[in-house]
């Protein structure tokens, strides 16, 4: 049978809300469900690790095997190859009473095993097109390895670098955040699930898990419904909107109660007001982990989100357990728990496992699929269109490619760094180092390398990143040694290029940090490299904005790589030798110090602004020892060559409730180097019946532009693209004049309006 598009759902528009159905009216599901005992239908909803792989928790599985066979598991992940998955469908088809298949899943975040530039150095390309290609490609290599089910995209809002997880997400603006969100999901599902090249998305975590306080991973979350509707909500809803079959819950709480067991959210929002017609898992073991937010025991907190909204357990099987006593003592209906039931099985019945439970276990796969030339290429064109160069000092780059090269630092020669945290399906013996990508792009420049520094001194320090594998190494030679030796390589050098940063699990879950500079080690590295009065590169390696005020005021260039992923190596050579000119733009403010932390582009105006001078005004909102303003600021990105934006113009000083109105500007490359530029357009709402933020992002546009050319790029806005949600959370598009300007990034000046009319 094949599957309707539409799964018999009936959106009921009411008060603004939207009520979805509940019963699917797909026969098979529900011929299913009339055949299940209540244990069945538990055991649907129960997700399950049978461990090997990386775990986000100290919970693993046991007797994994003997629960399928008895129809108490849903899906497990941690499993991959078409054998293995074989193997787990054919114990659920064949073993269980009524042989209902399994979904398998996996965290499949930026890339499979041809691994890409972590999600938030791939959301600086600011390119669509590339991100739903790197999730096609992601989902051809996954499920030609028997994954049928995806843990992302992640789409948190994150606006503290402090958080480890920043580096999961797009950055810190709701409109960016909401086109790569709609990106990933189309890119991972396709048009048609049951296409063995497709995989179900699940957006996370839902909500507002990057807005953890302090940033420190799992701490609580407090914040205003307007906040949340307005700047932190509408990527999950792009989500949503896009198709996502699956949406998981965070860890922190809202209002007081945990996500996992929030009606408000799961139900309320997700459900009724969005018409989300998916199903919702947990995230690993938050359930669980709600006994010890302090909800009640294991039983009480298992039917707290079964009857919030929540469909399946991962690992903690607190439903498994309990659900049945809640059912039996009244405090959980059993048709709330066929409810969930029936929504993991329609998920089976997207991916056409109903019909073929083997269908993601083709042997033959993976050769042709995954790690391809093809692949490996796409990684490398996606790596560099993440670097994002911070600053041009003299004339040192693009280097030439027979340059005597002094390649210095502690990642520049290191494979276990290039992929980034949450790679845990690449291979970094497969990754290519920067030594190794210079020698290749670059084979008659003269390269020699010396280490310079460890990552770290810090043994104490290093243990706890190393946890998932040897990311700090500290060597036995004194430090003054590997600085001596990188001095002495410097000495005979055209040009210095020193890959410094951090390591990749530096960032990424459960690794938040309170120092977000680089370290001493490195520091020092970088200091001694500036004054030998050699041109010097920094090749910055980080998994969330620095504070590199320090380094900004030396004599260097930087680019910043991020983590690249497997061909690492290759993209920085394509980049630091011009073949690709740089043009990728942040899509997060690096403050000067943490003490500015939260910092981002959407600011409100206050009552008593800060003086647009920067200096310092007693009475006014700044600081005594700081500027207001960011190191470098959102959307702010360098090129090898330089652009101008002139005459920028609306096409009326009026816009209607019904219409469009055109905004544009002409961009031309002033400099002597071809060139990508990101062009973006800005708006400010100057009167609303709610405080509005200081910019908004409305559009953006990547073009490109040869040297001496120029384009005019054209905008336009209706009166949709100017809503918000006002203090009755209605979406509403007030009245009145509004700024815009369209620029290179977000620090320009408002220098056109227009009136949005009655």
């Amino acid at each position: 049978m094949k599957l309707k598009k539409t799964l018999g759902l009936f959106m009921i528009f009411l008060s603004g809300m939207v009520i979805a159905q509940t019963n699917s009216n797909i026969p098979q599901v529900e011929e299913l469900l009339s055949k299940m005992t209540l244990e069945e239908k538990i055991g649907q909803l129960n997700l399950l690790t049978p461990g090997g792989g990386v775990a986000t928790g100290s919970v693993v599985s046991e007797d994994v095997e003997a629960k399928i066979k008895a129809g108490n598991v849903g899906g497990v992940f941690g499993v991959s190859s078409p054998e293995k998955v074989r193997q787990a469908q054919e114990i659920a088809v064949k073993s269980s009473r009524l042989g209902i298949p399994l979904l398998i899943g996996s965290d499949i975040i930026h890339g499979y095993k041809t691994t890409y530039p972590i999600p938030l150095g791939l959301s600086s390309s600011w390119d669509m097109d590339l991100m739903k290609e790197a999730a096609q490609l992601a989902a051809k290599e996954a499920t030609a390895d028997g994954i049928n089910w995806n843990f992302s995209p992640m789409v948190d809002i994150a606006r503290d670098p402090r958080w480890g997880r920043i580096a999961e997400g797009a950055g810190e603006d709701p409109y960016l955040g909401s086109q790569v969100a709609k990106a990933m999901v189309e890119g991972y599902q396709g048009e048609d699930l049951t296409a063995p090249n497709t995989m179900i998305a699940t957006v996370k975590h839902m909500a507002l898990y990057g807005a953890a306080e302090a940033g420190r991973d799992y701490n609580s979350v407090d914040m205003s419904r307007l906040k949340m509707f307005n700047e932190y909500l509408p990527p999950y809803q792009a989500a949503v909107d896009a198709g996502v079959a699956s949406v998981m819950t965070s860890f922190n709480d809202i209002d007081g109660i945990p996500a996992s067991g929030n009606k408000w959210l799961l139900t309320d929002l997700l459900r009724d007001r969005w018409g989300f017609g998916g199903f919702v898992v947990s995230d690993y073991t938050s359930v669980n982990e709600m006994i010890a937010h302090g909800m009640g025991d294991l039983q009480a907190v298992s039917a707290m989100a079964i009857n919030a909204g929540l469909d399946m357990d991962m690992v903690g099987e607190g439903f498994l357990t309990t659900l049945k006593k809640s059912v039996d003592e009244g405090k959980v209906s059993e048709e709330q728990i066929t409810k969930a039931a029936r929504r993991i099985l329609e998920a089976k019945h997207k991916l056409g496992l109903l019909d073929d439970p083997y269908l993601y276990s083709d042997e033959s796969r993976p050769e042709k699929d995954i790690l391809t030339k093809e692949n490996r290429d796409f990684a490398r064109k996606a790596a560099t269109r993440s670097f994002v160069l911070l600053k041009k000092y003299n004339s040192t780059l693009p280097l030439a490619k027979n340059a005597r090269i002094a390649l210095v630092g502690p990642l520049a020669n290191n494979k276990n760094n290039m992929l980034g945290t949450w790679a845990p399906t690449g291979d970094p013996s497969l990754s290519i180092p920067i030594l190794q990508g210079l020698k290749n792009v670059a084979p008659d420049a003269n390269i020699n390398y010396a280490k310079g520094a460890n990552i770290s001194n810090d043994t104490s320090f290093a243990k706890k990143v190393n946890v998932f594998g040897p990311r700090i190494q500290i060597n036995d030679e004194s430090p003054d040694t590997l600085l001596k030796e990188a001095l002495d390589l410097a000495e005979n050098s055209d040009v210095i290029v020193a890959v410094v940063g951090e390591a990749t699990e530096m960032s990424g879950e459960a690794a938040s940090r309170t120092d977000i500079t680089i370290p001493d080690s490195q520091k020092k590295l970088i200091r001694e490299l500036a004054n030998t009065g050699k041109p010097v590169v920094l090749v910055l390696m980080s998994g969330r904005p620095l504070d590199i005020s320090e380094e900004m005021a030396l004599p260097v260039s930087i680019l910043q790589i991020w983590h690249p992923g497997v061909e690492a190596g290759n993209a920085v050579a394509d980049v630091l030798f011009g073949d690709y000119n740089p043009s990728a733009k942040l899509t997060n403010s690096w403050p000067r110090n943490v003490g500015q932390i939260p910092i981002h582009y959407r600011m409100k105006t206050t009552g008593r602004p800060g003086p647009e001078s920067g200096e310092f005004q007693k009475f006014k909102t700044n600081y005594l020892d700081s500027p207001n303003s960011p190191l470098l600021p959102f959307g702010f990105g360098l090129s090898y060559t330089t652009f101008e934006y002139s005459d920028v113009k609306a096409n009326s000083s009026e816009l209607g409730k019904t219409g469009a109105i055109e905004l544009s500007a002409t961009v031309t490359n002033t400099g002597d180097h071809d060139g990508e530029e990101i062009v973006q357009l800005y708006i400010h709402d100057k009167v609303r019946s709610i405080t509005p933020p200081g910019k908004e992002l409305k559009g953006f546009k990547k073009i490109m532009l040869k040297k001496g050319e120029s384009k005019t790029v054209t905008f336009q806005l209706n009166a949709e693209d100017l809503k918000f949600y006002n203090s009755e959370l209605k979406h509403v598009a007030e009245p009145g004049e509004f700024d815009f300007f369209i620029a290179g990034s977000s620090d320009s000046k408002f220098d056109g309006s227009f009136t949005l009319k009655e």
